[in-house]
């Protein structure tokens, strides 16, 4: 459960900076519980990529060096990924401190527009906590969430399927007059 104890990611429950970056060299997560996950476990590919997850990292920043030399790994591959990285790790780490609640949850997950356009929508974090199984974490129309419209353009053309979007009930639970 967020923000209680055990929760790695947890600014509240352990310090900023580890709850930042700490928690992803931690010895802790060096193994995948598939009881936990047995919904992706069934995916041959997912569990590939969790074995091998180096192999997509490596060919990545060779092709950035072969096309690009030194400047496209350095710019291409490194700063990319780093930045990549600090953008996904603010979720864990300010976006349970800054921010609005919309909607009561168990925990202090809280709604930020500039993480949410930094991070193509999953600023929404209050959102996504309240209402998980929603492939949309920005729940209205004025809750940019980029990911969300390429998941959905993606399903018009049969890639994805099975988008789950927001029930009535939530969004009318969650509306402000």
């Amino acid at each position: 459960m967020s923000d209680q104890p055990g929760d790695s990611h947890s600014p509240i429950q352990d310090a900023w900076f580890y709850s930042h970056v700490g928690w992803i060299v931690h010895p802790s997560n060096d193994a995948t519980d598939y009881k936990s996950i047995s919904d992706l476990a069934k995916y041959p590919e997912l569990r590939w990529l969790d074995r091998l997850f180096l192999l997509p990292v490596i060919m990545l920043a060779v092709m950035c060096f072969l096309w690009m030399g030194w400047s496209g790994l350095v710019l291409g591959f490194v700063w990319s990924t780093v930045a990549l990285w600090h953008a996904t790790f603010t979720i864990n780490s300010l976006a349970h401190i800054f921010g609005t609640r919309r909607f009561k949850t168990n925990d202090e997950s809280r709604n930020n527009v500039w993480l949410a356009l930094l991070t193509f929508g999953e600023g929404w974090h209050n959102n996504h906590h309240h209402y998980q199984s929603s492939a949309r974490q920005g729940f209205y129309w004025w809750e940019i969430d980029i990911t969300y419209y390429i998941l959905w353009l993606l399903s018009k053309v049969g890639i994805v399927w099975d988008l789950r979007g927001v029930p009535k009930r939530v969004l009318e639970n969650g509306r402000v007059d």
